[in-house]
């Protein structure tokens, strides 16, 4: 079965009866494990953290989780989630929607590793049509050792996911107590556990031993169909930095992709030497969407030096809004391959 609950033995019916994934009158939770720093142990060759341990073996940790919801496992894969791409993101939305599409399942809880976190809880969020909550968790240490943060952030996931304020939010990620939703969030540490926030517009909500409490709602969502083929175009993100001489963005173009998305300074400007290959892109009718290496605020057709933002804008270049690099790459990448083409309508996509 792709569904699988923790017990294996219609001759367990006495253990299962008590087992938290098999909590009685309790909301069904499907729990859909990918691998990630949350499902790794030290190898003792190696001596470092490799894939080891399955959704039901993290789920055997929490024994507290049955007084919320009976949990389902489905271990769709245990892989880094720096092996995560297209293909396998369409193979987890689909996942994510079978599953929410069974009306007896309250929410889905999704394991991932944290390196590409938030751009899965962002292609979700676009690609998944549902009331019902999406909870994405991860680790940032792994199952040897002793203050293991899976265990926490999964429990937490499953109070997110069976409370009836959680719905109509999209995907939510939750970590180290905190809510954060899926267009904002990023990863700032590359150890601590409190990693992930929403820079300026903070998290959305909080778990605290009593209750879950959301502060608002996402506003700046919305949902892209993928095609029956589930193929995605390629769309390339090329780097500006003071000497950029955009080769590599004409490289991009030539090597065939579909679009590129230039992750520029300040509100979205750039060099003259790549301002050059933004038009030549253009000129190959290869679409160019121009994001920000900058944290916090959005992109604009502000200023009019060759390179500006008013002059790539001018040029036929799309703005990125306040959407990251690697988040509006999955917006090009969504948008390009359901028709939308153009700069009107692309334009108009993001700036929704």
């Amino acid at each position: 079965m792709k569904f699988r609950q923790a017990a294996l033995s219609l001759a367990m019916f006495a253990a299962m009866s008590t087992s938290p994934a098999f909590a009685q009158n309790k909301p069904l939770v499907h729990f859909i494990a990918t691998g990630g720093t949350i499902a790794m142990k030290i190898d003792p060759v190696k001596n470092a953290p490799v894939p080891a341990i399955s959704g039901d073996d993290l789920l055997a940790t929490v024994p507290d989780i049955g007084k919320y919801a009976t949990i389902q496992v489905n271990n769709l894969s245990n892989v880094p989630s720096d092996y995560m791409d297209p293909t396998r993101w369409v193979g987890l939305t689909r996942a994510v929607q079978a599953s929410l599409d069974k009306p007896e399942v309250a929410g889905v809880i999704v394991s991932h590793g944290t390196d590409t976190l938030e751009e899965t809880a962002f292609w979700l969020d676009l690609t998944v049509k549902s009331s019902k909550p999406v909870i994405l968790i991860g680790a940032q240490r792994n199952a040897s050792s002793s203050d293991f943060d899976g265990p926490r952030n999964l429990l937490n996931a499953a109070r997110i996911a069976v409370d009836g304020l959680s719905r109509d939010k999209g995907v939510l990620l939750a970590m180290n107590n905190q809510i954060n939703s899926a267009r904002y969030v990023t990863k700032t540490h590359t150890g601590n556990v409190e990693t992930f926030n929403s820079g300026q517009f903070g998290v959305i909500g909080e778990v605290y031993p009593d209750r879950v409490i959301f502060a608002y709602a996402p506003l700046r969502r919305q949902h892209i169909e993928i095609g029956a083929a589930g193929t995605m175009p390629q769309v390339d993100i090329v780097p500006m930095y003071g000497g950029a001489d955009g080769a590599a963005l004409r490289s991009a173009v030539d090597r065939g992709a579909k679009g590129v998305v230039v992750q520029a300074l300040g509100m979205g400007n750039m060099n003259e030497s790549m301002f050059e290959g933004v038009k030549y892109a253009l000129s190959k009718q290869v679409p160019v969407v121009i994001a920000t290496r900058v944290h916090n605020g959005r992109v604009m057709a502000n200023y009019g030096f060759a390179g500006g933002g008013k002059t790539t804008s001018d040029a036929g270049a799309v703005m990125a809004d306040d959407l990251s690099p690697a988040k509006a790459r999955i917006m090009l990448m969504l948008l390009l391959q359901s028709g939308v083409s153009g700069k009107p309508a692309l334009q108009a996509a993001f700036d929704r």
